[in-house]
């Protein structure tokens, strides 16, 4: 196969080779579709920022006191650190297998396979809790609004949850089949809803906090800000872990590129927008309810365990008023059911990238002629995610909690692979300049190493059976038999697939050399 050596320059667009001319290939989506702002929100709605905060605030508050603020930022750093990473790669090779591809590219097929497969068992875990997340919120939502709570209760029918979960995929799918414009569409309402009810929750928290309405409220402090002053570094990396998971999805900016005007640049540019507009929204949400109702575990307090897990419900109506409050439920399921739908992205075209190299059945490299979208792949995620979802519900409760605790394990894997294989591609290019050592070296360094620790750390922890639901299997925690089965899982698939494709695992497909690129105008 013939390879392309054309290095892009400074002011070029380039996008992947069509299949033939190299070896990274197009895929046939619809160019052109996304701009910069749409790649952004995107971005944004992946991420879910009022679902994350209303059931991760209280659990954050619980791990590190008043410290939470500071654990936002800490949990933003190896973030961003990646993000550089991302930004790097997808200038040279914009292709929309994004952490398979570059991974394949920098250390072989075989640990490029493990990274998608990481990308993907993770976004079908998300999947299935966003699904039932949003099931919970409209059945709260509509008994809520009729003021009946028969209704709300209709949620605790497992057969009544399971088919309306079912439903909110199914429509998440068709959306997700319709192509980027639909998608795009979609989202810039649900994205600004929740941000507008978040700013009025947060400038009603400033201004119950001021006003003394509750007791446990505090006084703002900077020393909130200072992550070193965390009782314990068992109380950091889990409250590390949480936050991490606040920010996961960012990349499907990265997913898009195939897709968006400037492939090279926007998708890089979207994803830094997406971050600071998430932590901002997260410390300024943090830190007004923290004045407001303080971290305590008594009362509104954040850390009370019988509302750390669902935050927004508990302080919607003392916070906002009886009126006002109801829109925060719509915030929180508009947030679940937008994320619901853009988490199709990354996953459907992971395995459209991952089969159009011949790392997958080649059915799924089908793009509809229509939509220009990876339809096979994006019908695929959605029954996926319906049969798991489905599944670990009927078995137990625990084990559907736990897969979700499990999640953080995969985060960090294809994260952290992803910002090794940056700097491993670009290893000739670090004594050019001190932007190619800092930006493509150092940086995605520095983030793959604190994503590799919390890794680790995390799966020393979920040994024990007292970590998650408190199950265990022979003795050993399930979070930790769910996370590491996970991935012997990707294993034996990859070894499966291997003797089906060989031509891809034998770096005949997709190989280490300098990227096919084509420059255009």
């Amino acid at each position: 196969m013939t390879q392309l050596d054309v290095r892009p320059q400074a002011g070029d667009t380039v996008s992947g080779a069509p299949q033939g001319e190299g070896d990274v290939r197009g895929k046939g989506l619809g160019k052109g579709s996304v701009g910069l702002v749409g790649s952004a929100v995107i971005g944004i709605s992946t991420v879910a920022p009022v679902y994350c905060l209303t059931s991760t605030l209280g659990s954050t508050a619980g791990e590190v006191g008043m410290q939470m603020p500071a654990i936002f930022l800490a949990g933003f750093l190896p973030m961003l650190l990646v993000a550089f990473a991302y930004r790097e790669l997808n200038k040279a090779m914009p292709d929309c297998g994004t952490s398979f591809t570059w991974t394949v590219k920098a250390f072989g097929p075989r640990l490029g396979w493990m990274c998608g497969w990481g990308l993907v068992i993770a976004t079908i875990i998300v999947l299935s809790n966003l699904a039932g997340v949003a099931t919970s919120y409209f059945w709260l939502l509509a008994g809520e609004i009729t003021n009946n709570p028969s209704i709300a209760a209709l949620d605790d029918n497992k057969l009544v949850h399971i088919a309306t979960c079912l439903t909110l995929i199914a429509v998440a799918t068709a959306i997700s089949y319709r192509g980027m414009t639909a998608t795009k569409g979609v989202q810039y309402a649900l994205v600004g809803l929740q941000l507008v009810v978040l700013a009025i929750f947060v400038a009603m928290a400033f201004q119950k906090a001021s006003a003394g309405t509750f007791d446990t409220g505090l006084d703002f402090s900077w020393s909130w800000m200072n992550p070193f002053a965390v009782e314990s570094m068992a109380a950091f990396t889990a409250g590390l872990s949480l936050s991490i998971f606040m920010y996961w999805g960012w990349d499907a900016c990265l997913a898009t590129n195939e897709e968006t005007t400037g492939s090279a640049k926007t998708p890089g540019r979207a994803s830094l927008i997406a971050m600071v507009v998430l932590v901002g929204s997260y410390l300024a949400t943090g830190v007004a309810a923290q004045m407001a109702v303080g971290s305590g575990g008594e009362g509104l307090g954040l850390a009370n365990e019988e509302t750390s897990d669902n935050v927004f419900a508990a302080l919607a109506g003392p916070v906002m008023g009886p009126m006002l409050g109801v829109l925060l439920f719509v915030a929180v399921l508009a947030s679940a059911a937008a994320s619901l739908q853009t988490t199709f992205i990354p996953v459907a075209r992971t395995v459209l990238a991952m089969s159009t190299y011949e790392a997958l059945p080649p059915s799924y490299a089908k793009v509809h002629p229509k939509f220009k979208t990876p339809g096979r792949a994006t019908v695929m995620a959605g029954v996926a995610t319906g049969v798991f979802y489905t599944v670990m519900t009927l078995v137990s409760e625990n084990v559907l909690t736990d897969t979700i605790f499990a999640l953080g394990l995969m985060i960090c894997f294809y994260y952290s692979l992803t910002a090794f294989a940056c700097a491993w591609y670009f290893r000739k290019d670090l004594a050019r300049s001190a932007r190619d050592l800092f930006f493509k070296g150092v940086f995605p360094v520095l983030g793959g190493l604190l994503l590799s620790a919390v890794f680790f750390k995390t799966l020393y922890d979920t040994y024990d059976p007292a970590y998650g639901s408190g199950s265990a299997v022979f003795g050993v925690g399930s979070v930790f038999v769910i996370g590491v089965g996970l991935l012997a899982l990707g294993l034996v698939i990859m070894f499966v697939t291997q003797r089906r494709s060989p031509a891809f695992f034998r770096g005949e497909v997709l190989t280490k050399s300098t990227p096919a690129l084509v420059v255009e105008d």
